[in-house]
């Protein structure tokens, strides 16, 4: 072969080389995309986990009265008739 065309073939080369390591959609705008798609496969995870229970408890509460009881007594403080209420308040410390 002769010397041009050995230079021509260099400089191509090290064109293709520098647009595959170095350059803004190279190499590492692949690394940065792969690590994107892992961090949100590993939300997407949590969130399914989430949904999941969420819907359990959904359907506990359509189906069951034990469960509408509960969140009923805990979060509205509600108590069946005959029942007493006790609540204990905590003294802050004092200093």
């Amino acid at each position: 072969m002769s010397k041009p065309v050995m230079i021509l073939l260099a400089a191509i080369l090290v064109l293709l080389q520098y647009r595959l390591w170095l350059s803004h959609d190279g190499l590492p705008s692949l690394l940065r995309l792969h690590q994107a798609v892992e961090k949100q496969r590993l939300d997407n995870t949590e969130l399914k986990e989430r949904n999941q229970v969420l819907a359990a408890e959904v359907q506990d509460l359509k189906s069951g009265l034990d469960a509408l009881e509960e969140r009923a007594r805990s979060e509205l403080g509600m108590v069946k008739p005959g029942e007493t209420f006790f609540q204990i308040i905590d003294k802050p410390d004092e200093q």
